[in-house]
């Protein structure tokens, strides 16, 4: 502590007064520590019944029964708890452990408003750092100012109370990682929450961590399919690229999500599904069918759902991509699913304004742009020297009333690689996934797909586009010649085939075989209403035909054009079987 003049001075708390021998000894640890003789004072503190503290300055020496207890705590906290007997470490940490002298930094409280907590007394305080509070309440630094801090809680505010003490940890915020966190679910701290008891970590990440740069990322040159035919045959999405998904409530996001990590089993995939803001029975449901359909195996899921702390919900992203890296260094290929930002944004803005930082457009402040990039900026594919990982960013992001261009969604457009708009009106007519074709675009394009897809769909883009525009001119007119009407009804079955059930994701042979017999006219005289059929009867047709072909194209990617006579050739033997009466589904 520092006296009106500027003076340093000690202070010594305790419940019993010191005697003059005590007295001394620590006037003698003062003088050897701090290399001058500094006025000691001391004052009676009733809570204190076990032991003594010294403050000098913001150092703190916590000398009680609780404070040796906490660093003891601290101190085994560090042993291998991944060997199977624990038993022998306890034993010689107990052994072996000598109460540190090293100084804590202790601060107080000044007030609490909600979720944020104003800390004085810690002057080297920084910022992210992890504070603990009264009742073992965390929290993190979020401002700091001259004389004082403010820390947002990630739990338990009402524990908190001004004039209780607070802890540095000199540590940033941070996830525990590891293998043990697939098929698990656990919040933004990494704590289970699934009721399957402990996971044993096998390291610490903190969850802000710069970006891999321009030398030490390759370009995205493999599939990441999602097993949807409307976006991997038109908006490929790549291994380390950033791939929006937006729409309105109620469009279909989450399905393309889910379908894209059911689409990844068996392809050594690791996925991290991140829930920010939802209920947490909808969690539960998720959760519940990725388990059905064993995609929980390779599947992580950190959920921050809406009931959690403003705090919690701006830390859940962060600490997901700090699991997805820990994966991706080791030369893994990880898709993680930020569901969604809009409401990480608006968490972002609740905490904000209770920093009493200025609000900007809608609210928001104005680093918010920073808040997402510098979470999607650490999507990358790693260069050969680092292992070769990646790490497939799929952000989520809802509009009202499909306006693309209010402030959030334009903030995500301009950093991610493309988007994957889902319109209102495709959803309730029942196209589904809602893709649409003109506001949606991958930046990457043919890079992010096999030779085979590439070949496959062809104009099939364009050929959608003429449709749409064709249908909306002949809206008036009724009287159409032979040419248009084909063109139409071609049209028609093209977006009949991209519809596509939840949970039935495509491998790669089958879109192919869909795709060329599609854009061959094969499917041309098929009535809409029997399109479903036809493609189940198609698809076990030519499996059960000519299987050689369907594994290849699966190992290599390719297609040749005897490969494509020969689906266009079966595809009509199957139509043909199909008219005269072949069974409607495989």
């Amino acid at each position: 502590m520092r006296s009106s003049r500027g003076r340093m001075t000690a202070e010594l708390r305790s419940a019993v007064e010191p005697t003059p021998e005590q007295l001394r000894r620590f006037e003698a640890f003062l003088t050897r520590k701090y290399r001058r003789k500094i006025p000691l004072h001391w004052m009676q503190d009733d809570a204190l019944q076990n032991g003594f503290r010294l403050q000098v300055g913001s150092d703190v020496y916590d000398w009680t029964l609780e404070g040796r207890v906490r660093q003891f705590r601290d101190y085994l906290r560090h042993l291998d708890a991944g060997q199977s007997n624990v038993l022998p470490l306890i034993r010689q940490a107990v052994e072996e452990w000598e109460p540190a002298v090293a100084p804590e930094e202790i601060g107080e409280v000044l007030s609490v408003d909600g979720e944020i907590a104003t800390v004085g007394g810690l002057e080297h305080a920084q910022y992210g750092e992890i504070l603990i509070f009264a009742a073992g309440v965390k929290g993190m630094v979020q401002d700091l100012r001259r004389d004082k801090l403010s820390c947002v809680l990630f739990s338990g505010s009402e524990d908190v109370t001004a004039g209780s003490m607070v802890r540095r940890t000199r540590k940033t915020a941070g996830m525990p990682v590891g293998e043990d966190f697939l098929g698990r679910v656990v919040d933004a701290l990494g704590v289970p929450v699934d009721g399957k008891g402990r996971i044993l970590s096998e390291g610490y990440r903190p969850i802000e961590a710069p970006a891999p740069g321009i030398l030490d990322r390759q370009p995205v040159n493999a599939p990441m399919e999602t097993g949807l035919l409307a976006i991997d045959a038109m908006f490929p999405i790549g291994r380390g690229q950033r791939e929006l998904i937006i729409g309105d409530r109620q469009t279909g996001k989450t399905a393309i999500a889910l379908d894209t990590i059911l689409n990844q089993k068996g392809k050594d995939v690791v996925c991290i599904y991140v829930a920010i803001g939802q209920k947490t029975s909808s969690v539960a449901q998720i959760v519940e069918n990725l388990t059905r359909r064993g995609a929980m195996e390779y599947t992580a899921v950190v959920s921050a759902p809406a009931g959690a702390s403003a705090a919690l919900q701006y830390v859940a992203p962060y600490a997901g991509c700090a699991l997805g890296e820990y994966f991706m260094n080791q030369g893994k290929d990880v898709l993680i699913v930020y569901d969604d930002l809009s409401k990480h944004a608006v968490a972002y803005r609740t905490l904000s304004l209770l920093l009493e930082r200025s609000p900007g457009r809608e609210a928001y402040p104005g680093d918010v742009f920073y808040l997402h990039s510098r979470l999607l900026e650490r999507a990358a594919h790693l260069c050969d020297e680092l292992g070769g990982g990646s790490m497939t960013a799929l952000p989520i992001v809802e509009t009202q009333a499909g306006d693309v261009s209010a402030y959030i969604p334009t903030n995500i457009i301009s950093i991610t690689d493309g988007q994957i708009f889902l319109e209102s009106d495709l959803f309730f007519s029942g196209q589904r996934p809602a893709v649409n074709v003109g506001l949606s675009v991958s930046r990457v394009g043919g890079d992010a797909q096999t030779r085979a897809m590439r070949s496959a769909a062809g104009a099939l883009r364009l050929e959608l586009a003429q449709y749409r525009e064709m249908e909306v001119f002949t809206q008036f007119s009724s009287d159409l010649d032979e040419a248009t009407k084909r063109q139409l009804v071609y049209g028609q079955g093209l977006m009949r085939l991209l519809r596509q059930p939840q949970y039935a994701p495509l491998s790669q042979h089958r879109q192919v075989i869909l795709l060329v017999s599609a854009m061959n006219r094969v499917m041309q005289t098929v009535p809409l209403e029997r399109m479903d059929d036809f493609e189940n009867h198609l698809l076990a047709f030519l499996e059960e035909s000519a299987p050689d072909l369907c594994s290849r194209i699966d190992l290599t990617g390719q297609l040749s054009g005897e490969d494509r006579e020969e689906i266009v050739q079966l595809a009509g033997r199957a139509l043909e079987a199909f008219r005269s009466g072949g069974k409607r589904g495989a």
